[in-house]
């Protein structure tokens, strides 16, 4: 159970009109630490989100081209096959696409993800009100290394798949995409019926309303941070799992694929309209699938 003053401290911070009744001068160092700590939080997530893509535009560690990787196909599948013969999964070619997946989640995710940080922040700041420094920036930095966390097991699974999916001759090594058109008709119409499902909009939903999100889930310290933000990824990968698998049909390394999928993420949780836009988004992906089965 929330506490009455924290649950106050949250949903004053959410509407940005929270004051504490303290002398001018108190007041006004406790707004200079506030503004501090959300420039310091948000310089820390675009610092990251850059290298992060930084990383991906440079070949991710694979070697090869992102550039090269790149292409705009509406049936990814008939995409000309190359001569290319992999020297296998060695140990460092595992770790290589591991990083290789989280990397790309922590690109696309952390915008999208970044509001609901600074809320925490905040919150925490106003919650404590000790004026001692550091504390929200310390706490969004816990919060937010939970939320990564949760994304690196979504990448275990997806490297294993990746590996799974390519033995099995469903996608091409050489362009790390799907060379099989039941395979891409498959996952995108599987994406189609999740963004209209119920699942899909309550996992949304908890991503749309952190205020409510940090009023239900408010846990104690650095540790109760770290939980909170890999409950928040929970919600987050329940939301968007199936949004990241159609990189197997574009191309993982896609760079194109990408940033499209990041846009539609963003617009989902951030868009006045985002519900909608999920929803047009799972049409769109069903007759896309079933266009691909005649392609």
């Amino acid at each position: 159970m929330v506490s009455s003053p924290i649950f106050t401290s949250i949903i004053r911070a959410w509407c940005g009109i929270a004051r504490f009744e303290m002398g001018g001068h108190e007041t006004s160092l406790t707004e200079d630490v506030l503004r501090r700590d959300r420039w310091i939080v948000l310089s820390g997530l675009a610092a990251i989100t850059l290298l992060s893509w930084t990383y991906i535009l440079t070949g991710a560690g694979t070697g090869m081209s992102a550039r090269s990787m790149t292409r705009a196909w509406l049936f990814p599948h008939r995409m000309p096959g190359m001569p290319f013969h992999p020297a296998g999964w060695t140990s460092e070619y595992w770790i290589i696409m591991l990083l290789m997946w989280w990397v790309m989640m922590i690109a696309m995710m952390t915008p999208s993800a970044a509001p609901m940080i600074l809320l925490y922040a905040r919150a925490m700041r106003y919650a404590q009100s000790t004026g001692q420094p550091g504390k929200g920036v310390v706490s969004a930095a816990a919060f937010a290394g939970g939320y990564l966390l949760t994304w690196f097991g979504f990448s275990l699974v997806a490297t294993l798949l990746q590996r799974g999916l390519e033995e099995a001759g469903g996608i091409s090594a050489m362009w790390m995409a799907s060379k099989n058109a039941g395979l891409s008709a498959a996952i995108l119409i599987l994406a189609g019926i999740y963004q209209l499902s119920p699942w899909k909009h309550r996992c949304l939903n908890h991503c749309r309303n952190p205020a409510e999100f940090l009023t239900h889930h408010r846990k104690p310290g650095r540790l109760g941070a770290v939980r909170m933000g890999m409950e928040h990824g929970a919600f987050c990968v329940g939301c968007c799992w199936v949004l990241m698998a159609l990189l197997f049909v574009g191309g993982i390394m896609n760079v194109l694929w990408i940033a499209v999928l990041a846009t539609v993420v963003l617009l989902e949780k951030l868009a006045p309209q985002g519900p909608w836009f999920a929803r047009i988004t799972g049409i769109v992906l069903l007759v896309w699938g079933a266009a691909t089965l005649g392609a």
